[in-house]
């Protein structure tokens, strides 16, 4: 029975404009910061079932009826990885936002000294191994919808549209910023919605299949026929131990190997938590899927005709019993699985190109548009997409249905298991380098391709039975003595790793590669700020350098973002550093090291002898460590003791600062006070005298009052015993109410306030208290407003946290008071002001901390400063 060809298409549009609607929605809720869903581990763990392909789907009943229970090991090796998750997979994570890592080329270029040639050598990798295995998807979705219309759908090529709508998809969603390490919301949303299906869809049709089980001529023969069909799919190949194995590790290598894969678990990975329950959720979910195939294998192999497809009985089966609604889904399943790996392949694929292959050849021209290379970068990774999926499709439809094509899933899997020995020896082998990286990539990857790649296309099998006879024992050596697959992955592993580690312990790399090991070997370890090397550059040559290629308003927000002015005065290593990171998300990490060394002017010797002098430390403290020897632990105390003894003096030499403030403070009202209350008592004035004296009396007794006030509500914030009357707010009604309590203030200094809010947000929290440190910020940015004629006050929902700004024009806050500006010691920010005790602040941050929230000083430099108060909406306020 066959199903109409409008009928599928309309349905596999439709399905297709859903997955559109899904991801432009969630890109809008992500925008107004209302996507918290995707923080959540399950749809992380969901995002990594894109590791589920149509090759998965269709493919897993055409092996369990070709091989047995070949089949589980696709699912048993990701399960592995994921079991000793801790091991890597939270080093991976932590190292790639640390590097800000846009795909597994950049971080293993950042690796081995920021290498281009690792780059782009992991990138061609990529390249060979993934377009075959996307136009194995494309195949799919074609057969399986010539399997559902017969004839009547010869005249129409689904995969040339599924192709084109992918195109569509993954440049709306996935190429809008140049930042490829931002999270892509609406794609990863997809993906999560994708992977629900396609399990819903292999389950129902493996409960149908479970129903239809007893059914035959008498019960005996049905059951007989069930139990044989049941054995030959649970059965395990003879002599296969030397294949399972293998098809083993190459699973566990693809789950973080393929560029679709680390792209969802490490460039996508929004907390390193997220792992941890992926580590028992994503296995749950592959065994789901498999127990969803022996009914199905089984049912095939009963109720179909002899002859019939094995990678089509998961839509055979419910046609050939009438279910159209089954078969339906079905396709839609297989749709959902292979538009999921392309979708994120794809991208994956687009931002390596142009990275590291296009925009560092546009960043050596000159001539660039007002927005650097920005947009030029962009368009590359649009005409990437467009060409992987157009190679895809070509490559579908010239091999058809070849058996070729079947076996390119496990080819792409022993392809990109190249990257693991530089993948997992980067993360705990100091000593390689990018000249054991670049020769055991490029050997693996050469034999590889003439071992398995070429054969494929029937191409190459002279060499291939040459290297047979020359390194298999003559048992061995025949056409059939040992499996393809395990003799060219056996092989390629076994030569990368060989001249990973050989010509790594052979060679010495530069300052650059042992300073990245350090960052990439120690990630989880290491503590304090993160070590640089020591470069300078004039600010102005590096604003030059960031404007050509990210443009003058990205450049400019660097330079803001840091408060430095564009002129002829040296940067810091660190900046220097910083600049070369932003860079990096337009050319990749290798590019942007080498523009900016341009620019930038080094110090190897003392850089060399600094990680020299780091390795060493190392060296003994872990030598300490295992002779019991306590010197190193003491040592570390004896800094801990100096550094608090140092601290202790900063805070005492404030101290006497801030009790000199309030002492002075204190002195002039009682002084005033003491001297008015004396002309009062030296005898009798006139009404109008008398008033006079009284209402200055009066005023400077309100003075002292509110500054003692101040400290004794400082003293309950921070023992936590000042009241807190939580209740539901609204924070754009209390930002607003404070704004109108300050309006005559800011209006008599000059000084025109404007809010910008929008709809209410509600909160739970204490109004009145909220309102304080609202009037106490927009105090300080009237006071301190340099002559600027107005102060904004910004209301915003950003990541679930209420957040309100208020920012002034003034000249901002010196660098020498930012570090204890929140302090009760800390006095007045305004370098020409020391007036006032400087408590306001202080008593702000402790009343956000009391509110579940946090005072920041978010922006400051000559163009204004910027105070952030942010509180969780659902926070619990503290007792």
């Amino acid at each position: 029975m066959m199903l109409g060809a409008g009928h599928v298409l309309t349905v596999g549009g439709g399905y297709l404009a859903l997955l559109f609607i899904i991801a432009f929605l969630t890109d809008r809720l992500a925008a107004a910061g209302r996507a918290r869903f995707l923080m959540s581990p399950v749809v992380y763990t969901l995002s990594l079932a894109v590791y589920c392909t149509s090759w998965t789907f269709y493919g897993a009943v055409g092996t369990a009826v070709r091989s047995g229970l070949e089949f589980v090991t696709i699912y048993i090796g990701p399960t592995l990885a994921l079991m000793a998750w801790w091991l890597f997979l939270p080093k991976l994570v932590r190292v790639a936002k640390a590097q800000r890592v846009t795909s597994i080329a950049d971080f293993l270029s950042a690796r081995y000294g920021k290498s281009r040639p690792v780059a782009v050598l992991v990138t061609f990798i990529a390249i060979a191994s993934i377009t075959p295995y996307i136009a194995l998807q494309l195949l799919a979705v074609s057969l399986s919808f010539t399997a559902l219309v017969g004839e009547a759908g010869d005249g129409a090529d689904t995969a040339f549209w599924v192709a084109v709508a992918m195109v569509f998809f993954v440049c709306m969603f996935g190429t809008r910023r140049l930042n490829a390490d931002e999270s892509q919301p609406g794609i990863v949303a997809a993906i999560a919605f994708e992977s629900i299906v396609k399990m819903a869809a292999l389950l129902a049709i493996s409960l149908f299949a479970v129903l239809l089980l007893p059914r035959g001529a008498t019960p005996g023969a049905a059951f007989e026929d069930w139990h044989r069909a049941l054995a030959a799919v649970g059965s395990m190949r003879p002599d296969g131990e030397m294949r399972w194995l293998v098809l083993n590790a190459l699973s566990a290598a693809a789950i973080v190997c393929l560029p679709r894969q680390f792209q969802v678990a490490v460039v996508e990975n929004r907390s390193e938590s997220h792992v941890a329950v992926a580590s028992w959720l994503f296995p749950l979910y592959l065994f789901l899927m498999t127990l969803g195939v022996l009914p199905i294998a089984a049912a095939g192999l009963t109720g179909l005709p002899a002859g019939a497809e094995p990678d089509l009985f998961v839509l055979s089966l419910p046609l050939a019993h009438g279910s159209d609604v089954l078969a339906i889904a079905a396709f839609i399943g297989g749709l959902s699985a292979a538009t999921s790996m392309v979708i994120v392949a794809s991208l994956a694929l687009a931002v390596m190109i142009s990275n590291h292959l296009v925009a560092p050849e546009l960043a050596d021209r000159p001539g660039r548009s007002p927005t650097g290379l920005t947009s030029a970068v962009l368009f590359t990774r649009r005409v990437a997409i467009a060409t992987v999926l157009g190679l895809g499709y070509l490559y579908s439809r010239a091999s058809g249905g070849d058996a070729g094509l079947a076996s390119i899933g496990l080819i792409a899997f022993a392809g990109v298991a190249q990257f693991a020995p530089a993948l997992i020896g980067g993360i705990f082998w100091r000593n390689a380098n990018r000249f054991g990286a670049t020769a055991g990539l490029g050997a693996g990857a050469v034999v590889w391709l003439f071992t398995l790649l070429l054969p494929s296309f029937g191409v190459a099998t002279g060499i291939v039975a040459m290297l047979r006879h020359v390194l298999l024992p003559e048992a061995l050596a025949g056409a059939d003595g040992v499996d393809p697959l395990v003799f060219g992955a056996s092989l390629s592993l076994a030569v990368n790793l060989f001249l990973y580690a050989v010509v790594s312990l052979a060679t010495k790399g530069e300052v650059i590669d042992e300073l990245q090991a350090t960052l990439f070997v120690d990630a989880l370890h290491r503590g304090g700020p993160e070590p640089t090397l020591r470069r300078s550059a004039q600010r102005r040559d590096l604003y030059r350098l960031a404007q050509r290629i990210l443009g003058p308003v990205r450049a400019h927000a660097i330079f803001q973002e840091k408060g430095f002015a564009v002129d002829e005065q040296p940067a810091d290593s660190a900046f220097v550093a910083h600049v070369e990171r932003e860079i990096g998300y337009a050319v990749g990490a290798a590019s942007a090291h080498t523009l900016v060394a341009r620019v930038a002017t080094g110090e190897p010797l003392s850089v060399d002898a600094a990680i020299t002098l780091l390795r060493e430390t190392q060296d003994a403290m872990a030598a300490a460590r295992a002779l019991g020897v306590r010197s190193v632990e003491l040592e570390r105390t004896a800094a801990e003791l100096r550094s608090a003894n140092a601290a202790l003096t900063d805070l005492l030499t404030e101290k006497d600062d801030f009790l000199s403030r309030v002492s002075h403070e204190m002195r002039t009202p009682l002084t005033a006070i003491r001297s008015f209350a004396e002309l009062l008592a030296e005898g009798p004035h006139d009404a109008v005298r008398q008033a006079r004296f009284i209402a200055i009396i009066s005023s400077e007794a309100e003075r002292l009052t509110r500054l003692l006030d101040d400290i004794l509500d400082l003293g309950r914030l921070e023992a936590g015993m000042a009241p807190m009357h939580p209740e539901p707010i609204d924070v754009t009604a209390v930002a607003r109410a404070s704004v109108m309590a300050m309006e005559g203030f800011a209006e008599r200094s000059g000084v025109r306030l404007r809010l910008e809010a929008g709809a209410p947000v509600p909160a739970h929290a204490d109004a009145d208290r909220l309102k304080q440190v609202v009037v106490n910020l927009i105090s300080n940015a009237v006071k301190f407003s340099g002559g600027a004629d107005e102060v904004v006050v910004e209301v915003a929902v950003e990541e679930g946290l209420a957040t309100i700004r208020v920012r002034d024009g003034g000249r901002g806050i010196s660098e020498a008071i930012r570090p204890r500006l929140f302090t009760k010691f800390a006095g007045s920010f305004d370098q020409d002001n020391r007036n006032g005790a400087g408590l306001g602040l202080a008593i702000s941050r402790q009343i956000m901390a009391g509110l579940g929230g946090d005072l920041v000083l978010e922006d400051t430099g000559p163009q204004g400063t910027t105070f952030a108060a942010r509180l969780p909406r659902d926070a619990a306020i503290a007792a």
